[in-house]
């Protein structure tokens, strides 16, 4: 029996390369969203863009959740929806509300369903502080809700059995990252192959982890999740944004001068206690900085030359 795998988020930046990973795989997926990404999935995924079922049930739904995952038979969930940083500073009541009460809402229906074996789902760096914290202490709403959802999850195994990993990237770039004050290296990639010039709206120090690794480590992580609520940290490679811009220029030599920072220092965010997810899912390693740069660009100079 082909297994079923819901993409909540599936529109999104890392949903749609989760898609792409999942199809490759031969698994049935359903991307869950506000709407279809029509022309991102036709660069990302191509043929296989016709193989998504979508749905629009709404995140806090917990009754339309259950209800789409009994009518597909689904196995595995993979949890990607959420209101990003500013989104949530802005407005924390809603992104409570979608970030707290809508995972909330995915783990109920899957315990429902009865025929969901575990969730991978996005936690964050966010959850953690500066390098002095010994405990998690998240400096803005979003951290807070990331980390108000790992304890969830804890509960929902606690009681009910409910399988979970919960996978924390830091800094996620690559080919068709737009939104948010982080996606300024992967937008400089682009505009570098356009000849466009850029400006990387924030300095300073973060770690930084590939798209196309971050999808194999959630389908991998839905499909081999231990028992347990399990936690696990990607290693996020760090450096700082004018190390990014030194690696575009390595690649396209043209566009030295062209790519600027400007802006605030990135919040650190540390692990007070690394988990290592090859601890969890043993070969999985991820692409250095330099070579997810490449590609990224490599990338962008496909899509070009098809435009």
């Amino acid at each position: 029996m082909q297994e079923t795998v819901l993409v909540t988020g599936g529109s999104g930046f890392i949903g749609t390369w989760v898609l792409r990973e999942l199809i490759d795989q031969g698994k049935r997926v359903v991307a869950l969203d506000v709407r279809p990404a029509t022309e991102r999935w036709s660069r990302v995924l191509g043929a296989g863009a016709k193989h998504v079922v979508f749905s629009d049930v709404p995140l806090i739904d917990r009754d339309g959740l259950l209800a789409l995952m009994k009518q597909h038979g689904v196995s595995h969930v993979i949890h990607l929806a959420a209101l990003l940083t500013p989104d949530c500073q802005q407005d924390p009541f809603r992104g409570c509300q979608v970030n707290v009460l809508g995972s909330t809402a995915v783990f109920d229906a899957a315990r429902l369903a009865g025929s969901v074996e575990a969730i991978a789902f996005a936690s964050s760096y966010a959850v953690y502080g500066s390098a002095s914290a010994t405990t998690p202490q998240p400096p803005m709403f979003y951290g807070a809700f990331k980390q108000a959802v790992d304890l969830i999850a804890e509960q929902y195994w606690s009681h009910f059995g409910l399988r979970s990993l919960a996978i924390r990237p830091h800094v996620v770039y690559g080919p068709e990252r737009e939104i948010g004050l982080t996606a300024g290296p992967s937008l400089a990639c682009r505009a570098a192959v356009r000849n466009d010039s850029y400006q990387i709206g924030y300095t300073g120090a973060a770690g930084y982890d590939y798209v196309e690794d971050v999808a194999r480590a959630f389908v991998r992580g839905a499909f081999e999740c231990p028992a347990g609520a399990t936690v696990a940290d990607l290693p996020s490679e760090p450096a700082t944004t004018h190390e990014i811009v030194h690696h575009i220029e390595r690649c396209l030599p043209a566009a030295t001068g062209r790519i600027t920072v400007f802006g605030p220092a990135i919040p650190a965010n540390v692990p007070s206690a690394f988990s290592d997810i090859r601890r969890v899912l043993p070969g999985w390693e991820p692409t250095s900085l330099a070579s997810g740069i490449a590609q990224t660009i490599a990338y962008y100079q496909r899509v070009e030359s098809n435009a």
